[in-house]
């Protein structure tokens, strides 16, 4: 019997979630990794999240996926890996854009999206001919990507393991985002029959759409949501806010199965307040309340620490997005990763408090605000959350929601995750 070449693909963990980590999903990127893998090879996963790796296990090759904050545990992973002759390949956003850096510690990185070159890729490693680097660049509106994998996951681990893109790129190009520039200029979608074919092998329950826009073309969006109707899915996904201008398009979310939506603010006042996917005719407040009047949870992202933030945008945020009436909120401190256009001003401004990429996670300040200290930044955030999050405001959102058990678990999960950490990290 021939004996399949094996691939183990790894997800590193930059610290213990505890019992939070039953809510997480699996890595899409692995997952379509896995799908764009040859049936030859045997796929097996280690998501530290959930296990221990096993570093003395027989492998052919070592795939890593690496966001920012997950680059320096994905490097210490690949260098023992390769220690022991075992060859080691980089992928993700944090290789893409510093790919001089990820290679010191592999022995191939992938550029950008990986499944246009995983197969050639697997195929000059059997026959000793891998490259350093492997880059296909996006083009056109249209994505094709395979179905992604989740057979060789465990269900029990993971909220759900039913997640899946149906499209990619955007066309904003805010300052502090990597997806414009290394992921298409553009929306691509996939054809919609593709997408309701894969939704179709799911069992009825949960599944999330991991793009980073859904609604960012409605008109390519609206046949997906139709066809979604009757599935007996309950979804949620991220999108802009701006699609709630649209009315057919409010009522087909709602009609989809979607039980919650994640829209970014990014600011409730000043310059990124008014950026292209903000801006618009009808106020925030009203665009929130329709969404959420059809059941819809509505999570709304702010941003903590833009040049114009001064220290009193803590308590502007809060008393607006109590006004909005958000079904919950989210708050993030600004991070200036590595291949956006904010990281480039803030080193050449010598503004970059340090470049320790594991503290590059939303929840700690890596650089110099301009109206205020990092310590104030820092404490602000934390103050902010901690008071969206008191029993009764949790309370005032459930109340005004028409979904109010799903709307109160989200409030719980999210009040959990925020009063177990609180340390000072600047």
């Amino acid at each position: 019997m021939t004996v399949k070449p094996r691939l183990l693909l790894v997800y590193p963990a930059t610290h213990k979630l505890g019992w939070v980590k039953r809510f997480q999903l699996p890595s899409l990127s692995l997952k379509q990794v896995a799908a764009a893998t040859p049936p030859e090879w045997e796929v097996l996963l280690a998501d530290e999240v959930q296990e221990e790796i096993d570093f003395d296990g027989d492998y052919d090759l070592v795939g890593i996926t690496a966001m920012t904050h997950q680059a320096v545990r994905a490097y210490r992973i690949a260098d023992r890996f390769r220690a022991r002759g075992v060859p080691v390949v980089l992928g993700g956003i944090h290789p893409t854009v510093l790919p001089d850096e990820a290679i010191k510690h592999a022995d191939s990185v992938v550029l950008g999206e990986a499944e246009p070159v995983w197969a050639a890729l697997l195929h000059d490693l059997q026959q000793g001919q891998l490259q350093p680097f492997y880059q296909v660049l996006p083009e056109g509106d249209q994505l094709s990507i395979p179905w992604s994998r989740h057979d060789f996951l465990a269900p029990r681990k993971y909220l759900t393991t039913r997640t899946l893109q149906a499209s990619r790129g955007c066309p904003y190009n805010c300052p502090f985002c990597t997806v414009t520039p290394h992921f298409g200029r553009t929306f691509r979608y996939r054809e919609p029959e593709d997408v309701l074919a894969e939704l179709r092998s799911f069992k009825p329950g949960l599944m999330v759409f991991l793009d980073d826009n859904i609604l960012g073309d409605p008109e390519r969006a609206k046949p997906i949501l139709r066809g979604m109707a009757g599935m007996g899915l309950k979804w949620g996904g991220q999108a802009n806010l701006r699609f709630a201008e649209d009315p057919e398009l409010v009522r087909l979310l709602a009609a989809s199965g979607c039980v919650g939506i994640f829209v970014g603010l990014e600011s409730v006042d000043g310059e990124y307040a008014n950026l292209p996917k903000t801006a618009g005719k009808t106020s925030q407040a009203d665009l929130i309340k329709r969404v959420r009047d059809t059941g819809v949870v509505v999570e709304a992202s702010v941003i903590f620490g833009f040049d114009d933030h001064d220290a009193g945008v803590f308590e502007r945020t809060v008393r607006y997005l109590e006004n909005c009436a958000a079904s919950l909120p989210t708050f993030h401190i600004l991070t200036p990763y590595p291949g956006t256009a904010l990281f480039s001003q803030f080193q050449q401004e010598g503004r970059l408090l340090h470049t320790d990429w594991q503290r590059y996670d939303h929840g700690q300040v890596v650089y110099q605000p301009k109206q205020m200290s990092p310590e104030r930044l820092y404490n602000g955030w934390v103050q902010a959350r901690q008071e969206a999050y008191r029993w009764p405001a949790i309370a005032g959102r459930v109340m005004q929601s028409p979904g109010k058990g799903v709307n109160l678990l989200y409030n719980l999960l999210r009040r959990g995750g925020i009063y177990g950490r609180e340390e000072k990290t600047t």
